[in-house]
């Protein structure tokens, strides 16, 4: 047998196996080592008388060889042992990695498939909120152009409101100022009247204090209205159906010219008053008229003498148709001097303009 043949017989390519293909590979190559060597040694043993001491060398040399060998794939082996335990402990941490992998792709799988639906979910959702949010969206439009349309409304009845306030101001104002002029005429008016209720009570007292000598013959003095009512029954003035004043009746009206001659302003006014019944003469005074008339104008006359100005004085004649009490007669039967302050001030303001 050749050497050569033994070393082609022993020689493999290791380059491209796997773990536990170059463990066995390893064990293989020690096999055919151990059987390559015994058939060396029994070769030798056989032949050594046979050989030449060259090939004897030789084959020496390429036992040794093989020994050498032999030794160091025994070395490889459990270096490989070594190395295929630890290949096999990472085989095993790759094969967990692999099956918690797979376990995580199939819950990322599931997970993506749960995102994929709520994505699909929310697509829609969006759409329908979509189409919700054009729909209010309009409506909210709407709603607001007819809220502008209000307000602007608002605002014009707003304005028309404060034109017609202003307005109203200005008419309260210029109410509040006519207001304040007629309270200041009132005032002046009330004063006036005062003054003239006062001129009267004071003239009335002057009256009452110069007549009372007659005050029991059928005279009376009274106040009324800002006015002085003196009445005189005519059986104290004139004897029965005559117009001539008897001398009493003329000192009772000299008296009372006497207190109403010094006065200013005066409007006296003489009445004269009959009762109901009628006259029967033919000549003046024919009736209860000319009796009452031609009776008050005989007292201005006597008024006149005594020192009253005529521009004062005015004559009225109510024949029967104002009395005093319809059961009395005498009481009808009279002479009423009316005084009264001149009320042109009073006139004057009561017309002053609005």
């Amino acid at each position: 047998m050749n050497i050569l043949f033994l070393r082609k017989l022993f020689t493999l390519d290791e380059t491209y196996l796997q773990p536990d293909e170059l463990r066995g590979f390893y064990q293989l190559q020690i096999m055919r080592l151990n059987s390559a060597l015994l058939f060396a040694l029994i070769f030798l043993t056989a032949f050594s008388g046979c050989v030449s001491m060259k090939q004897f060398d030789a084959l020496q040399s390429d036992f040794d060889t093989l020994e050498r060998k032999s030794q160091m794939l025994t070395l490889a082996s459990q270096d490989g042992e070594i190395d295929r335990r630890e290949l096999s402990g990472r085989v095993n941490v790759l094969t967990q990695a692999q099956q918690q992998l797979a376990l995580d792709t199939a819950r990322l799988g599931r997970e993506v498939t749960r995102v994929e639906a709520d994505i699909e979910r929310l697509r829609e959702l969006n759409d329908v909120l979509t189409t919700e949010s054009s729909s209010k969206m309009a409506a909210i439009n709407e709603e607001n152009r007819a809220l502008l349309a209000d307000l602007s409304r608002v605002r014009q009845e707003l304005q028309t409101q404060e034109d017609a306030l202003n307005e109203l101001s200005r008419n309260l104002e210029l109410r509040q100022s006519q207001l304040a002029e007629r309270s200041k005429r009132v005032q002046e008016l009330e004063g006036l009247l005062a003054a003239r209720d006062a001129a009267a009570e004071a003239l009335r007292s002057q009256l009452a204090q110069a007549l009372l000598g007659f005050a029991d013959r059928g005279l009376s003095v009274e106040q009324r209205n800002g006015k002085v009512y003196v009445s005189l029954e005519a059986q104290l003035l004139f004897p029965s159906g005559s117009t001539r004043i008897n001398p009493d009746g003329q000192q009772a009206l000299r008296d009372l010219a006497a207190v109403i001659s010094s006065q200013e302003q005066l409007e006296i006014i003489v009445e004269g008053h009959t009762d109901t019944d009628q006259l029967s003469s033919t000549s003046i005074p024919k009736n209860n008229w000319e009796l009452s008339v031609l009776r008050s104008t005989a007292v201005i006359e006597i008024l006149t003498v005594s020192g009253v100005s005529p521009n004062a004085l005015a004559a009225s004649g109510r024949s029967e148709y104002h009395p005093l009490d319809e059961t009395d007669k005498a009481r009808n039967r009279r002479i009423e001097i009316i005084i009264a302050p001149n009320l042109d001030p009073l006139f004057d303001l009561i017309r002053l303009p609005e």
